[in-house]
């Protein structure tokens, strides 16, 4: 399911009179984007903006390809100088969940910084997952995602930094967190500001429909005397819900209901998910604490010494806060990834721990969420949702030499720094980012296309994925590319070799695939955990001695299942997607896009 989460309220008459509510989402977006491009590269001055911007790792190699990718914007001067940035990593073999990285960031600024870091205006960005469900953004990280924006273009870092860009001015010493894959646009006044300057916590809130509500967090607001809601309200919080029924949500009084609305107060596009007649609810996106609030998690986390389960910064955190908050929801694991022996007794010390600290909630009315972190997601919103292209100004076609692609009026290409021959063809709704393609390679609907090279005629199937990634084996450079239907479900697992039948690949059995490929069923076939098998850890993919052949390679496998031919991969070394993330050469990766990055900008200079 699509996860945008919509919510633009009547703003005061003046504001009302002077600019729709799309409008002045789409004006402050787009004054906020040209702020942060005036800073890119330039010395900020103390206070202009965050002092550190601190990226969560969920391990030692994602933690080496952040901070390569780190080295490399600031060496091209695509990040504001004069500012911190840190790339935290959790523990080895630990997973520690969302707080836990939380828990573990603040004692990596302890031991950094020691009391100085009590004065900072901190930026925490939560990127430490393996993208399992955008496989694109696995070996960079989702915080590297490309966006269709910008030049040089935009990833996910620089427009968090951009939409966050008021911020520090108006922040008491403390820490933002906030995740990787989401975006959060609004507007409010001319003259008015959003102030993270209260003790405790302070949460910002969007409204939403209930049904949005059981996938996110939900404030139970305490009530609010103003008869005109406004673009910008500050309100205290009662309690937190984290992913609560529909039913709880009126249980305790979270849901708001309508009259308020009328239907020139919602931008355009798609608005279903929050109707101008249903009832609504606020939720959540990012947060911040002060820094007393942050010292006194980092006393408990170095007092508890080491983490053995994972804590969820939002549900672990945010639901212990507020007068209403009760020990109930500690015991309560049906939201929870997984489930560890020591889960209920660590949330009811955090409950302890918390209980009676405020949390404090910003409303903004006028607000929009985004939610990029699946192949769906990224698809529509690149290729097809006029809402957010219009509102962030992306683009079909960024930093890149391309033939004419004709666009139709629901939806279009996305080409993100690649070269494409003049006699390639790329269908409606397919995104190519950091690949070359050749002449007469055609591209069917509903595509990725992610650091590719495909030299001659091809032909992909509509819905695939194709994600080529550059090796470190025995010294040796190799590459292997990842190659799936963009609805395959890389998470789900099996425990037996006799369930793989329930597998899918490219909306075939995947036991069927196995035999088109002549590979015979044995543990040898995943890596990893022998009694969690999936697509994830399927040793199915060719490791070659170059791009170009592991892409044609990979395709054969993929056209064989499509066409149900044989095509034997025996000969070949084999790797899961698990695996390839250990052997990537990040460098590598690296070099390949610059390099492309270098050709279109010298041929751009001779045009």
């Amino acid at each position: 399911m699509r996860a945008v989460r919509r919510g633009l309220r009547e703003g005061g008459a003046m504001a009302a009179a002077r600019d729709p509510p799309e409008v002045s989402l789409r004006e402050a977006t787009q004054r906020k984007l040209r702020r942060f491009s005036e800073l890119r590269g330039k010395l900020v001055t103390p206070g202009e903006f965050w002092d550190i911007v601190a990226i969560t790792a969920a391990d030692e190699k994602q933690e080496l390809a952040y901070n390569q990718q780190l080295s490399e914007k600031l060496k091209r001067k695509e990040l504001p100088l004069g500012v911190q940035y840190h790339v935290f990593v959790d523990p080895a073999e630990a997973k520690i969940g969302n707080g836990g990285s939380t828990l573990c960031a603040l004692q990596r600024l302890e031991k950094l910084y020691g009391d100085k870091w009590n004065s900072f205006t901190i930026l925490l960005i939560h990127s430490g997952g393996y993208s399992q469900r955008l496989p694109n953004a696995s070996a960079l990280g989702k915080i590297f995602t490309a966006l269709p924006l910008g030049n040089p273009i935009y990833q996910m870092l620089e427009l968090k930094l951009a939409m966050y860009i008021d911020f520090p001015l108006h922040m008491n010493p403390g820490i933002l967190v906030t995740c990787a894959d989401d975006i959060e646009l609004y507007s409010i006044g001319e003259f008015e500001f959003i102030r993270f300057d209260k003790p405790g916590f302070t949460a910002l809130a969007h409204p939403s429909s209930l049904t949005i509500g059981t996938t996110h967090g939900v404030f139970v607001l305490d009530p609010f005397d103003d008869l005109k809601h406004r673009d910008l309200e500050y309100r205290s919080c009662h309690r937190f819900l984290h992913k609560p029924s529909i039913e709880n949500m009126y249980q305790f009084n979270a849901v708001c209901r309508p009259g308020i609305f009328c239907q020139q107060d919602f931008a355009g596009g798609d608005i279903a998910d929050l109707k101008v007649d249903s009832d609504y609810v606020y939720t959540d996106s990012l947060f911040y604490m002060d820094h007393k609030s942050a010292k006194m998690l980092l006393a408990f986390y170095e007092k508890i010494g080491t983490l053995s389960c994972e804590i969820d910064a939002y549900g672990d955190f945010l639901q212990a806060l507020g007068p209403g908050a009760t020990v109930e929801y500690t015991r309560n694991t049906s939201n929870v990834v997984k489930e560890g022996s020591e889960l209920v007794e660590m949330r009811q010390r955090i409950f302890h721990l918390l209980k009676g600290t405020s949390l404090n909630v910003i409303v903004l009315n006028n607000s929009k969420f985004y939610h990029i972190g699946t192949t769906e997601e990224y698809l529509f919103y690149f290729t097809s949702d006029n809402s957010l292209k219009s509102e962030l100004g992306l683009q079909s076609i960024t930093f890149s030499i391309f033939p004419d692609i004709p666009e139709c009026s629901c939806k279009t290409s996305c080409i993100i720094q690649s070269i494409l021959d003049s006699r390639c063809s790329i269908a409606p709704g397919s995104v190519v980012e950091y690949s070359r393609l050749g002449p007469d390679v055609s591209v069917g609907e509903n595509c990725i296309i992610s650091g590719s090279y495909i030299p001659t005629k091809t032909a992909l199937p509509a819905h695939s994925f194709v994600c080529s990634l550059s090796l470190k084996m025995n010294r040796c450079l190799k590459y292997s590319t990842m190659a799936f239907g963009v609805q395959d479900n890389l998470k789900k697992s099996v425990k037996t070799l006799s369930d793989i039948k329930l597998l899918q690949f490219f909306g075939v059995c995947f036991l069927s695939c196995l035999e088109v490929w002549n590979l015979k069923v044995t543990e040898e076939l995943f890596s990893g955990n022998k009694t969690c098998l999936s697509l994830w850890t399927a040793r199915i993919f060719p490791v070659c001695s170059s791009l170009s052949d592991s892409v044609t390679t990979s395709l054969k496998m993929l056209n064989a299942v499509k066409n149900k031919s044989a095509f034997s991969l025996n000969s070949y070394k084999l790797l899961s997607i698990e695996e390839m993330l250990i052997y990537k050469d990040v460098e590598d990766m690296i070099t390949y896009r610059e390099q492309i990055f270098l050709e279109i900008s010298l041929k751009s200079d001779l045009i």
